[in-house]
């Protein structure tokens, strides 16, 4: 059962900002290496992110899982929309998706070639 209050600020968090991870730690101090990889990427790309760091708050932490109906943290948003956890973020950097996906839907990337 999702929490409203919960709910109401992973959609205002998500409404907010262009590209939103919720993430263990913080885009400067990721605190596990799934989160760590997806920073990476963004940072590799020139991606201006809001990380939201979900250890601050347990009921964030159950709360994203079960607002997008995935098991595992992190996850990315790109203009309201979830595009994936780590493994799919790595994938679609590595194929070319993400950046495509990114720039369809008008992030500034200031590295992608």
């Amino acid at each position: 059962m999702v929490d409203q209050a919960v709910n109401d600020r992973i959609q205002e968090d998500i409404k907010s900002h262009d590209v939103v991870v919720f993430m263990k730690g913080t885009p400067v101090f990721p605190q596990c290496g799934f989160s760590a990889a997806v920073v990476q990427v963004l940072n590799h790309l020139g991606v201006k992110f809001h990380g939201i760091n979900v250890l601050e708050d347990p009921g964030l932490r159950q709360g994203i899982k079960d607002f997008s109906n995935w098991p595992t943290i992190p996850q990315l948003y790109v203009k309201g929309e979830f595009l994936g956890g780590c493994d799919i973020v790595r994938e679609m950097f590595q194929t070319g998706e993400l950046q495509d996906a990114l720039r369809d839907k008008g992030v500034d990337m200031e590295n992608a070639a």
